[in-house]
């Protein structure tokens, strides 16, 4: 099953830090790329282990759900909402096979 889930990153610092609101995944990478490959490999991670443990992944937000989510988790320091929305997809099946 191939889906993609709404991705925030924001640069901190020469980092970029990764959001993933619908899964909760907090994840980084040292480029634009290398941060999305980050977040692809976190969520497949979370999803087989989700799956594994009888749990349902959940549906991929619309932007502005995502939006309510980014704006909901940030704080006084950081808030990911003011990053760079991108959707990020994963093929758990084949993630798997990996």
């Amino acid at each position: 099953m191939k889906t993609a889930y709404p991705t925030f990153i924001r640069e901190s610092n020469g980092d970029y830090l990764v959001f993933v609101p619908d899964l909760e995944i907090y994840t980084e990478g040292t480029s634009i790329a290398d941060a999305i490959e980050m977040a692809r490999d976190a969520i497949g991670l979370k999803g087989i282990d989700m799956e594994d443990s009888g749990q349902k992944l959940p549906e991929p937000s619309n932007v502005e759900r995502a939006l309510e989510k980014a704006k909901k988790d940030a704080d006084d320091v950081f808030d990911y909402s003011i990053g760079v929305l991108s959707f990020v997809d994963v093929d758990f099946l084949e993630y798997r096979k990996q």
